[in-house]
């Protein structure tokens, strides 16, 4: 296993461009089941969640071919192996490059004038495609779902292109129980035979049939659900209206892919998602919308460095939230020009800038467009430098709170009652030995362990891999102290 040593107390500087979406791509993926003919998806990040994805696929009958350009990032997925000197040496996989992080610019000297100047042509993104060889294979092994909750996403659309599906229950991080309940429920309403068995969801339909669907729970929506029931819908005989659909924008692609592959889908972003059957889909090529949890992250992480950086392909149509809790703490965020004109501002550059003093602030996460709980950890890490008493409500995931016991250990002053905890800000932070104990609480460490004194060693870091790519490249570039190690203590 490996760990991060953190060097606090550097002011992060520079630029970085936001990669394509963890939580988009993998449902995004699953919809090459639908179709015969080749999917093309271009910037789909290098994590370890997505090549478990694309195992689980090859494993289903597809093939997966990348295609890495020259200025993209080393993925780090592979099995490390050491040099002479000690340092860690990575195996990058085929057709990959071993170049640093691709191009960056320098931010705009003090004055020079809006944030509009720096936008730039897309670059050059890795692509991942996909095509369905074997579609006599319909098991999806627990083997490879246990690893994450996505793999859900091939129940519906092996259903509807199949007929049959035999599902693990999925995986995941633990951060509190996640029932597919709406899942089964959803799909049941398009005509599903499903059962359970050893572990295994059984479904069977010689052709799904459209239906009203409900999937609203109790703490919300399901996004993964919606995406299923849309997915499996989209080849349904007649019309399926979902309601109280999840109103995600990672929903929103997929939507938009289907329907760049021949779906007729209307509403997705809006809790009433209508899907009119198609006989048949085809191939198509897609480009991923950035990630808003990168993004946030690394917000964060400049403001509580008190930092000066320039994010790139930069979703702010999905951080609305974000960007107003933020602005009650402190932290000055340049957007580009607002233009109600535009329907849909998903890559943008923005500039993040923050006072020494930031001030408390409440929160509670809420399906979108409320505060995402996949935030919670990194808000409270910058909330423990606060000036005053903060209060964090977690609605989506109650026991999402398992970061606090770490922060505590850096010195940090946190409550926690039920839901809620109460951040009361510290002068300073700490670094301390602390341990990762699922993806988005790993992201939340680093960024306390940036705005910390002395030495932060952030164990497990496997999780982050899962959902950021090489994030201690990206810091580095900002000017981070940040390293990866082999990690002795937790093997």
């Amino acid at each position: 296993m490996d760990a991060f040593t953190i060097q606090g107390g550097k002011r992060l500087r520079g630029s970085l461009r936001i990669h394509g979406s963890k939580n988009a791509s993998l449902p995004l993926m699953a919809t090459a089941l639908l179709t015969d003919e080749p999917v093309v998806l271009r910037d789909v990040p290098q994590l370890s969640d997505i090549q478990n994805m694309v195992r689980l696929l090859e494993s289903l009958g597809c093939t997966a071919a990348w295609r890495t350009p020259h200025s993209a990032v080393v993925p780090r997925i592979v099995v490390k192996t050491k040099t002479p000197a000690g340092a860690a040496k990575v195996a990058v996989g085929a057709g990959s490059s071993a170049s640093s992080k691709g191009s960056t610019r320098s931010l705009p000297r003090a004055g020079s004038g809006s944030i509009d100047a720096l936008l730039a042509p897309p670059e050059d993104v890795s692509e991942l495609t996909l095509h369905v060889t074997d579609p006599a294979r319909s098991q999806a092994d627990y083997k490879i779902v246990r690893t994450m909750r996505a793999s859900i996403c091939t129940l519906g659309p092996l259903l509807a292109k199949r007929g049959y599906a035999r599902v693990s229950m999925p995986g995941g991080c633990n951060i509190g129980a996640r029932p597919v309940d709406l899942h089964i429920r959803g799909l049941r309403a398009l005509g599903a035979k499903i059962t359970l068995d050893q572990g295994y969801i059984v479904a069977e339909a010689k052709r799904l049939t459209g239906a009203r669907v409900f999937l609203g729970g109790p703490f919300g929506s399901t996004v993964l659900g919606t995406a299923n029931v849309m997915s499996a819908a989209a080849l349904a005989k007649g019309t399926t209206i979902i309601e109280s659909a999840a109103c995600e924008p990672e929903i929103e692609d997929v939507a938009n892919l289907l329907n760049a592959m021949g779906a007729k889908i209307s509403g997705a972003g809006t809790p009433r998602i209508v899907i009119e059957g198609v006989d048949e889909l085809h191939g198509a090529d897609y480009t991923v919308m950035p990630d808003r949890i990168e993004a946030g992250t690394y917000i964060m992480a400049a403001a509580v460095t008190n930092g000066d950086v320039v994010l790139e392909n930069c979703p702010i149509d999905s951080l609305t939230a974000v960007f107003d809790r933020l602005a009650e703490v402190g932290v000055d965020i340049e957007l580009p020009k607002d233009d109600c004109s535009r329907s849909n501002r998903m890559r943008e550059t923005i500039r993040i800038a923050s006072a020494r003093r930031l001030d408390p602030v409440e929160v509670v996460t809420q399906p979108h467009p409320g505060f995402p709980t996949d935030l919670q950890a990194q808000i409270m890490a910058l909330l423990c430098l606060a000036d005053g008493n903060s209060m964090i409500t977690e609605k989506i995931y109650p026991d999402r709170f398992m970061h606090t016991a770490e922060l505590l250990r850096m010195g940090a002053s946190i409550t926690r009652s039920g839901p809620t905890a109460m951040v009361t800000g510290v002068r300073k932070l700490v670094g301390a030995p602390v341990m990762a104990s699922d993806l988005r609480a790993s992201a939340g460490l680093v960024i306390a362990g940036l705005a910390a004194s002395g030495t932060t060693t952030v164990h497990r870091v496997y999780h982050l891999d899962r959902g950021y790519e090489c994030m201690e490249t990206c810091l580095q570039q900002l000017g981070a102290e940040i390293e990866r190690i082999d990690d002795k203590e937790t093997e």
